[in-house]
Protein backbone atom coordinates (compact mmCIF):
# COMPACT_ATOMS: atom_id res chain seq x y z
CA UNK A 1 0.00 0.00 0.00
CA UNK A 2 2.82 2.37 0.87
CA UNK A 3 4.57 1.54 -2.39
CA UNK A 4 1.45 2.43 -4.36
CA UNK A 5 1.15 5.75 -2.54
CA UNK A 6 4.79 6.55 -3.34
CA UNK A 7 4.22 5.77 -7.01
CA UNK A 8 1.10 7.97 -7.05
CA UNK A 9 2.98 10.82 -5.36
CA UNK A 10 5.77 10.49 -7.91
CA UNK A 11 3.29 10.71 -10.81
CA UNK A 12 1.48 13.67 -9.23
CA UNK A 13 4.81 15.42 -8.75
CA UNK A 14 5.70 15.03 -12.42
CA UNK A 15 2.27 16.36 -13.38
CA UNK A 16 2.76 19.44 -11.17
CA UNK A 17 6.23 19.91 -12.63
CA UNK A 18 4.84 19.92 -16.16
CA UNK A 19 2.12 22.41 -15.20
CA UNK A 20 4.76 24.69 -13.66
CA UNK A 21 7.03 24.57 -16.71
CA UNK A 22 4.14 25.12 -19.07
CA UNK A 23 3.95 28.74 -17.90
CA UNK A 24 7.71 29.28 -17.79
CA UNK A 25 10.00 30.84 -20.43
CA UNK A 26 10.83 27.56 -22.14
CA UNK A 27 10.50 26.71 -25.86
CA UNK A 28 7.51 24.60 -26.85
CA UNK A 29 9.83 21.76 -27.97
CA UNK A 30 11.09 21.36 -24.39
CA UNK A 31 7.55 21.22 -23.06
CA UNK A 32 6.54 18.64 -25.64
CA UNK A 33 9.47 16.37 -24.85
CA UNK A 34 8.80 16.86 -21.15
CA UNK A 35 5.35 15.47 -21.68
CA UNK A 36 6.90 12.57 -23.57
CA UNK A 37 9.04 11.85 -20.50
CA UNK A 38 5.88 11.69 -18.43
CA UNK A 39 4.36 9.22 -20.87
CA UNK A 40 7.50 7.10 -20.73
CA UNK A 41 7.59 7.22 -16.92
CA UNK A 42 3.99 6.08 -16.75
CA UNK A 43 4.87 3.13 -18.97
CA UNK A 44 7.84 2.25 -16.79
CA UNK A 45 5.69 2.30 -13.66
CA UNK A 46 3.50 -0.51 -14.94
CA UNK A 47 6.37 -2.81 -15.94
CA UNK A 48 6.73 -5.82 -13.67
CA UNK A 49 9.97 -6.46 -11.83
CA UNK A 50 10.21 -9.96 -13.28
CA UNK A 51 10.33 -8.67 -16.82
CA UNK A 52 13.80 -8.65 -18.37
CA UNK A 53 14.93 -5.08 -19.18
CA UNK A 54 14.95 -4.45 -22.89
CA UNK A 55 18.12 -3.20 -24.49
CA UNK A 56 17.83 0.21 -26.19
CA UNK A 57 16.99 -0.17 -29.85
CA UNK A 58 20.00 0.82 -31.90
CA UNK A 59 19.45 3.30 -34.67
CA UNK A 60 20.97 1.64 -37.70
CA UNK A 61 20.22 4.60 -39.93
CA UNK A 62 23.41 6.31 -41.16
CA UNK A 63 24.58 9.52 -39.57
CA UNK A 64 23.27 12.76 -40.96
CA UNK A 65 25.02 14.43 -43.87
CA UNK A 66 26.83 17.75 -43.25
CA UNK A 67 23.72 19.85 -43.84
CA UNK A 68 21.84 18.04 -41.10
CA UNK A 69 24.23 19.35 -38.47
CA UNK A 70 23.96 22.97 -39.53
CA UNK A 71 21.00 23.76 -37.27
CA UNK A 72 18.64 24.37 -40.19
CA UNK A 73 14.91 24.49 -39.70
CA UNK A 74 12.76 21.43 -40.06
CA UNK A 75 10.50 21.28 -43.11
CA UNK A 76 7.81 23.60 -41.89
CA UNK A 77 4.26 22.58 -41.17
CA UNK A 78 1.41 24.63 -39.71
CA UNK A 79 2.75 25.29 -36.19
CA UNK A 80 0.73 23.65 -33.47
CA UNK A 81 1.66 26.35 -30.97
CA UNK A 82 0.55 29.98 -30.72
CA UNK A 83 1.06 32.16 -33.77
CA UNK A 84 3.71 34.33 -32.09
CA UNK A 85 5.80 31.34 -31.11
CA UNK A 86 8.81 30.49 -33.26
CA UNK A 87 11.14 27.55 -33.48
CA UNK A 88 14.32 27.87 -31.43
CA UNK A 89 17.61 26.95 -33.04
CA UNK A 90 19.99 24.90 -30.87
CA UNK A 91 22.34 27.28 -29.05
CA UNK A 92 24.27 27.19 -25.82
CA UNK A 93 21.81 29.64 -24.28
CA UNK A 94 18.72 27.61 -25.10
CA UNK A 95 20.31 24.36 -24.00
CA UNK A 96 21.33 25.91 -20.68
CA UNK A 97 17.70 26.71 -19.92
CA UNK A 98 16.57 23.08 -19.92
CA UNK A 99 15.01 22.64 -16.45
CA UNK A 100 15.67 19.62 -14.22
CA UNK A 101 13.58 16.62 -15.07
CA UNK A 102 13.20 17.54 -18.74
CA UNK A 103 15.40 16.48 -21.61
CA UNK A 104 17.30 18.60 -24.10
CA UNK A 105 14.97 19.01 -27.12
CA UNK A 106 17.97 18.86 -29.46
CA UNK A 107 19.06 15.39 -28.28
CA UNK A 108 17.38 11.99 -28.76
CA UNK A 109 14.83 11.08 -26.11
CA UNK A 110 16.70 8.48 -24.07
CA UNK A 111 17.49 7.84 -20.43
CA UNK A 112 20.89 8.88 -19.16
CA UNK A 113 20.96 6.29 -16.39
CA UNK A 114 22.08 2.95 -17.91
CA UNK A 115 20.71 1.09 -14.89
CA UNK A 116 17.17 2.04 -15.85
CA UNK A 117 15.45 0.07 -18.61
CA UNK A 118 15.10 1.94 -21.87
CA UNK A 119 11.75 3.73 -22.24
CA UNK A 120 9.45 1.68 -24.43
CA UNK A 121 8.29 3.70 -27.38
CA UNK A 122 5.93 0.85 -28.19
CA UNK A 123 6.25 0.46 -31.94
CA UNK A 124 3.10 -1.64 -31.89
CA UNK A 125 1.19 1.45 -30.78
CA UNK A 126 3.24 3.87 -32.87
CA UNK A 127 3.48 6.43 -30.06
CA UNK A 128 6.76 8.24 -30.57
CA UNK A 129 5.74 11.86 -30.03
CA UNK A 130 3.43 13.85 -27.79
CA UNK A 131 1.33 14.63 -30.84
CA UNK A 132 0.85 10.92 -31.49
CA UNK A 133 -0.51 10.53 -27.97
CA UNK A 134 -2.78 13.57 -28.27
CA UNK A 135 -4.15 12.48 -31.65
CA UNK A 136 -4.78 8.86 -30.64
CA UNK A 137 -8.28 7.75 -29.63
CA UNK A 138 -8.69 6.69 -26.03
CA UNK A 139 -9.55 3.14 -27.04
CA UNK A 140 -6.19 2.77 -28.81
CA UNK A 141 -4.30 3.84 -25.68
CA UNK A 142 -6.28 1.37 -23.58
CA UNK A 143 -5.08 -1.46 -25.82
CA UNK A 144 -1.47 -0.87 -24.77
CA UNK A 145 -0.57 -3.64 -22.37
CA UNK A 146 -0.08 -2.58 -18.76
CA UNK A 147 -1.74 0.85 -18.83
CA UNK A 148 -4.94 1.26 -16.83
CA UNK A 149 -7.85 3.56 -17.60
CA UNK A 150 -6.81 6.01 -14.89
CA UNK A 151 -3.31 6.31 -16.31
CA UNK A 152 -4.65 6.68 -19.83
CA UNK A 153 -6.78 9.60 -18.65
CA UNK A 154 -3.75 11.25 -17.05
CA UNK A 155 -1.67 10.73 -20.19
CA UNK A 156 -4.39 12.27 -22.37
CA UNK A 157 -4.78 15.20 -19.98
CA UNK A 158 -1.03 15.88 -19.93
CA UNK A 159 -0.71 15.62 -23.72
CA UNK A 160 -3.72 17.84 -24.40
CA UNK A 161 -2.15 20.65 -22.36
CA UNK A 162 0.88 20.71 -24.65
CA UNK A 163 -0.75 20.08 -28.04
CA UNK A 164 -3.42 22.66 -28.92
CA UNK A 165 -6.51 20.84 -30.14
CA UNK A 166 -9.03 23.69 -30.05
CA UNK A 167 -10.10 26.45 -32.39
CA UNK A 168 -7.89 29.11 -33.94
CA UNK A 169 -8.63 32.12 -36.11
CA UNK A 170 -8.41 31.99 -39.88
CA UNK A 171 -5.81 34.78 -39.81
CA UNK A 172 -3.55 32.70 -37.58
CA UNK A 173 -4.00 29.69 -39.81
CA UNK A 174 -3.19 31.81 -42.85
CA UNK A 175 0.03 33.01 -41.22
CA UNK A 176 0.96 29.42 -40.41
CA UNK A 177 0.24 28.26 -43.95
CA UNK A 178 2.64 30.86 -45.31
CA UNK A 179 5.48 29.06 -43.52
CA UNK A 180 4.89 25.75 -45.31
CA UNK A 181 7.59 24.96 -47.85
CA UNK A 182 7.40 23.15 -51.17
CA UNK A 183 9.98 20.69 -52.48
CA UNK A 184 10.92 21.20 -56.10
CA UNK A 185 10.13 18.42 -58.55
CA UNK A 186 13.13 19.23 -60.73
CA UNK A 187 10.96 20.73 -63.49
CA UNK A 188 10.08 24.41 -63.54
CA UNK A 189 6.92 23.81 -65.54
CA UNK A 190 5.74 21.18 -63.09
CA UNK A 191 6.60 23.38 -60.11
CA UNK A 192 4.61 26.19 -61.70
CA UNK A 193 1.29 24.32 -61.66
CA UNK A 194 2.10 23.05 -58.14
CA UNK A 195 2.84 26.63 -56.98
CA UNK A 196 6.37 25.79 -55.94
CA UNK A 197 6.52 22.01 -55.73
CA UNK A 198 5.39 19.15 -53.51
CA UNK A 199 3.78 20.52 -50.36
CA UNK A 200 5.03 19.41 -46.95
CA UNK A 201 2.61 18.31 -44.26
CA UNK A 202 0.17 16.68 -46.69
CA UNK A 203 -0.27 13.65 -48.96
CA UNK A 204 0.39 13.94 -52.69
CA UNK A 205 -0.77 11.05 -54.89
CA UNK A 206 0.79 10.25 -58.26
CA UNK A 207 -1.16 7.83 -60.42
CA UNK A 208 -0.76 6.69 -63.99
CA UNK A 209 0.04 3.78 -66.26
CA UNK A 210 3.37 2.00 -66.26
CA UNK A 211 6.26 4.08 -67.60
CA UNK A 212 4.42 7.33 -66.97
CA UNK A 213 7.21 8.75 -64.78
CA UNK A 214 5.93 8.06 -61.26
CA UNK A 215 9.01 6.24 -59.96
CA UNK A 216 11.42 8.60 -61.72
CA UNK A 217 9.73 11.58 -60.10
CA UNK A 218 10.07 9.86 -56.73
CA UNK A 219 13.80 9.31 -57.32
CA UNK A 220 14.22 12.98 -58.18
CA UNK A 221 12.38 14.05 -55.02
CA UNK A 222 14.75 11.90 -52.93
CA UNK A 223 17.55 14.21 -54.09
CA UNK A 224 15.81 17.58 -54.28
CA UNK A 225 14.50 17.26 -50.71
CA UNK A 226 18.14 17.50 -49.56
CA UNK A 227 18.72 20.86 -51.25
CA UNK A 228 18.77 24.11 -49.24
CA UNK A 229 15.50 25.96 -48.78
CA UNK A 230 16.55 28.77 -51.12
CA UNK A 231 17.04 26.21 -53.91
CA UNK A 232 13.61 24.64 -53.50
CA UNK A 233 14.69 21.85 -51.17
CA UNK A 234 13.63 20.76 -47.71
CA UNK A 235 17.04 20.41 -46.02
CA UNK A 236 16.12 16.95 -44.81
CA UNK A 237 16.44 13.25 -45.48
CA UNK A 238 14.17 11.02 -47.52
CA UNK A 239 12.42 7.82 -46.48
CA UNK A 240 11.50 5.40 -49.26
CA UNK A 241 9.17 2.39 -48.92
CA UNK A 242 9.42 0.25 -52.04
CA UNK A 243 6.57 -2.17 -52.71
CA UNK A 244 7.45 -2.91 -56.35
CA UNK A 245 11.22 -3.39 -56.20
CA UNK A 246 11.94 -0.53 -58.61
CA UNK A 247 14.21 1.63 -56.42
CA UNK A 248 17.69 2.06 -57.93
CA UNK A 249 20.44 3.88 -55.95
CA UNK A 250 22.45 4.54 -59.11
CA UNK A 251 19.67 6.84 -60.30
CA UNK A 252 20.19 8.96 -57.19
CA UNK A 253 23.89 9.27 -58.02
CA UNK A 254 23.09 10.51 -61.53
CA UNK A 255 20.53 13.02 -60.25
CA UNK A 256 22.85 14.22 -57.47
CA UNK A 257 25.50 15.15 -60.04
CA UNK A 258 22.98 17.39 -61.78
CA UNK A 259 22.41 19.41 -58.58
CA UNK A 260 26.06 19.44 -57.55
CA UNK A 261 25.55 17.30 -54.45
CA UNK A 262 27.94 14.75 -53.03
CA UNK A 263 26.61 11.38 -54.19
CA UNK A 264 27.82 9.55 -51.07
CA UNK A 265 25.99 11.99 -48.79
CA UNK A 266 22.86 11.76 -50.91
CA UNK A 267 22.77 7.97 -50.59
CA UNK A 268 23.41 8.14 -46.84
CA UNK A 269 20.44 10.48 -46.45
CA UNK A 270 17.91 8.11 -48.01
CA UNK A 271 16.40 5.46 -45.74
CA UNK A 272 15.13 2.53 -47.81
CA UNK A 273 12.90 -0.42 -46.95
CA UNK A 274 11.29 -3.07 -49.15
CA UNK A 275 7.68 -3.95 -48.30
CA UNK A 276 6.66 -7.56 -48.94
CA UNK A 277 3.00 -7.58 -47.90
CA UNK A 278 0.36 -5.15 -46.72
CA UNK A 279 0.89 -5.90 -43.02
CA UNK A 280 4.63 -5.41 -43.40
CA UNK A 281 3.99 -2.17 -45.27
CA UNK A 282 1.93 -0.88 -42.34
CA UNK A 283 4.53 -1.94 -39.78
CA UNK A 284 7.17 0.01 -41.69
CA UNK A 285 5.22 3.19 -40.96
CA UNK A 286 5.63 2.58 -37.23
CA UNK A 287 9.37 2.20 -37.67
CA UNK A 288 9.44 5.29 -39.87
CA UNK A 289 7.79 7.36 -37.14
CA UNK A 290 10.41 6.17 -34.66
CA UNK A 291 13.21 7.21 -37.04
CA UNK A 292 11.70 10.64 -37.61
CA UNK A 293 11.87 11.35 -33.90
CA UNK A 294 15.64 10.94 -33.96
CA UNK A 295 16.65 12.68 -37.18
CA UNK A 296 15.36 15.22 -39.67
CA UNK A 297 13.30 14.00 -42.63
CA UNK A 298 11.78 16.16 -45.36
CA UNK A 299 9.86 13.60 -47.43
CA UNK A 300 8.40 10.12 -47.19
CA UNK A 301 7.68 8.13 -50.36
CA UNK A 302 5.61 4.96 -50.77
CA UNK A 303 5.98 3.41 -54.23
CA UNK A 304 3.43 1.97 -54.72
CA UNK A 305 0.84 2.30 -51.96
CA UNK A 306 -1.65 -0.06 -53.62
CA UNK A 307 0.47 -2.66 -55.42
CA UNK A 308 0.45 -5.17 -52.55
CA UNK A 309 -3.26 -4.69 -51.89
CA UNK A 310 -4.04 -5.97 -55.38
CA UNK A 311 -2.33 -9.28 -54.61
CA UNK A 312 -3.02 -9.74 -50.88
CA UNK A 313 -6.76 -9.11 -51.33
CA UNK A 314 -8.30 -10.72 -54.38
CA UNK A 315 -11.89 -10.88 -55.54
CA UNK A 316 -14.99 -9.01 -54.47
CA UNK A 317 -15.28 -11.14 -51.35
CA UNK A 318 -12.25 -9.40 -49.84
CA UNK A 319 -13.02 -5.94 -51.18
CA UNK A 320 -14.39 -4.66 -47.88
CA UNK A 321 -11.40 -5.96 -45.91
CA UNK A 322 -9.02 -4.47 -48.45
CA UNK A 323 -10.60 -1.03 -48.27
CA UNK A 324 -10.62 -1.05 -44.47
CA UNK A 325 -6.94 -2.02 -44.35
CA UNK A 326 -6.08 0.59 -46.98
CA UNK A 327 -7.99 3.28 -45.08
CA UNK A 328 -6.00 2.57 -41.90
CA UNK A 329 -2.74 2.66 -43.84
CA UNK A 330 -3.59 6.01 -45.42
CA UNK A 331 -4.68 7.39 -42.06
CA UNK A 332 -1.29 6.42 -40.63
CA UNK A 333 0.40 8.29 -43.47
CA UNK A 334 -1.64 11.41 -42.71
CA UNK A 335 -0.73 11.20 -39.03
CA UNK A 336 2.97 11.10 -39.96
CA UNK A 337 2.50 14.16 -42.16
CA UNK A 338 0.73 15.99 -39.34
CA UNK A 339 3.17 15.02 -36.58
CA UNK A 340 6.46 15.57 -38.40
CA UNK A 341 5.53 18.02 -41.16
CA UNK A 342 7.07 15.87 -43.89
CA UNK A 343 5.84 15.71 -47.46
CA UNK A 344 4.19 12.33 -48.06
CA UNK A 345 4.22 11.17 -51.69
CA UNK A 346 2.46 7.96 -52.70
CA UNK A 347 2.20 6.39 -56.13
CA UNK A 348 -0.87 4.54 -57.28
CA UNK A 349 -1.53 2.05 -60.03
CA UNK A 350 -4.44 2.21 -62.45
CA UNK A 351 -6.92 -0.26 -63.88
CA UNK A 352 -8.64 -0.24 -67.27
CA UNK A 353 -12.36 0.41 -67.07
CA UNK A 354 -14.01 -1.49 -69.91
CA UNK A 355 -17.68 -0.68 -70.52
CA UNK A 356 -19.97 0.18 -73.40
CA UNK A 357 -18.21 3.47 -74.13
CA UNK A 358 -14.90 1.66 -74.60
CA UNK A 359 -16.11 0.38 -77.97
CA UNK A 360 -15.88 3.90 -79.42
CA UNK A 361 -13.36 5.75 -77.21
CA UNK A 362 -11.18 2.88 -76.02
CA UNK A 363 -10.75 1.65 -72.45
CA UNK A 364 -10.64 4.35 -69.78
CA UNK A 365 -8.24 4.10 -66.86
CA UNK A 366 -8.99 4.89 -63.25
CA UNK A 367 -6.78 4.76 -60.15
CA UNK A 368 -6.89 1.87 -57.70
CA UNK A 369 -8.40 2.40 -54.26
CA UNK A 370 -11.70 4.02 -55.12
CA UNK A 371 -13.10 6.77 -52.91
CA UNK A 372 -10.90 5.74 -49.97
CA UNK A 373 -7.79 6.76 -51.88
CA UNK A 374 -9.41 9.85 -53.41
CA UNK A 375 -10.46 11.26 -50.03
CA UNK A 376 -7.13 10.52 -48.34
CA UNK A 377 -5.01 12.39 -50.90
CA UNK A 378 -4.65 16.14 -50.41
CA UNK A 379 -3.29 16.68 -53.92
CA UNK A 380 -3.94 14.23 -56.73
CA UNK A 381 -1.79 14.26 -59.86
CA UNK A 382 -2.36 12.15 -62.98
CA UNK A 383 0.68 11.27 -65.10
CA UNK A 384 0.56 10.02 -68.66
CA UNK A 385 3.01 9.36 -71.46
CA UNK A 386 3.72 11.81 -74.24
CA UNK A 387 6.08 11.60 -77.18
CA UNK A 388 9.39 9.88 -76.53
CA UNK A 389 10.57 10.70 -73.02
CA UNK A 390 8.02 13.47 -72.61
CA UNK A 391 5.47 13.10 -69.82
CA UNK A 392 2.36 15.11 -68.96
CA UNK A 393 1.17 15.85 -65.43
CA UNK A 394 -2.36 17.06 -64.70
CA UNK A 395 -3.72 18.38 -61.40
CA UNK A 396 -6.87 16.34 -60.78
CA UNK A 397 -7.87 17.54 -57.32
CA UNK A 398 -6.42 19.93 -54.77
CA UNK A 399 -7.84 22.29 -52.14
CA UNK A 400 -5.81 25.22 -53.49
CA UNK A 401 -4.43 24.34 -56.95
CA UNK A 402 -6.27 25.03 -60.18
CA UNK A 403 -6.73 22.26 -62.73
CA UNK A 404 -3.79 22.54 -65.10
CA UNK A 405 -1.31 20.50 -67.12
CA UNK A 406 2.47 20.64 -67.43
CA UNK A 407 4.97 18.84 -69.62
CA UNK A 408 8.20 17.43 -68.27
CA UNK A 409 10.92 15.07 -69.43
CA UNK A 410 12.55 12.01 -67.88
CA UNK A 411 16.25 11.64 -68.64
CA UNK A 412 19.43 10.47 -66.94
CA UNK A 413 19.33 13.60 -64.74
CA UNK A 414 15.87 12.76 -63.45
CA UNK A 415 12.81 14.92 -64.03
CA UNK A 416 13.61 18.04 -66.07
CA UNK A 417 11.87 20.52 -68.35
CA UNK A 418 11.17 19.48 -71.91
CA UNK A 419 14.00 20.48 -74.21
CA UNK A 420 12.50 21.89 -77.39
Amino acid sequence: MAAQQQKQQKIDGKQEELEEFQHGPFPIEQLQLGCMNLVMDLKLEVQTDSREPKQPRKNTFPAAAPFAASGCLLPRRPPRSRANQTRVRPTSQTRARVPPGLVDPHQPVTRADPRQPAPTRDLDAGLCTVEAVAYSPRKDLLQIKGISEAKVDKIIEAASKLVPLGFTSASQLHAQRLEIIQITSGSRELDKILEGGIETGSITELYGEFRSGKTQLCHTLCVTCQLPLDQGGGEGKALYIDAEGTFRPQRLIQIAERFGLNSADVLENVAYARAYNTDHQSRLLLEAASMMVETRFAIMIVDSATALYRTDFSGRGELSARQMHLAKFLRSLQKIADEFGVAVVITNQVVAQVDGSAIFAGPQIKPIGGNIMAHASTTRLALRKGRGEERICKVISSPCLAEAEARFQVCSEGVTDVKD
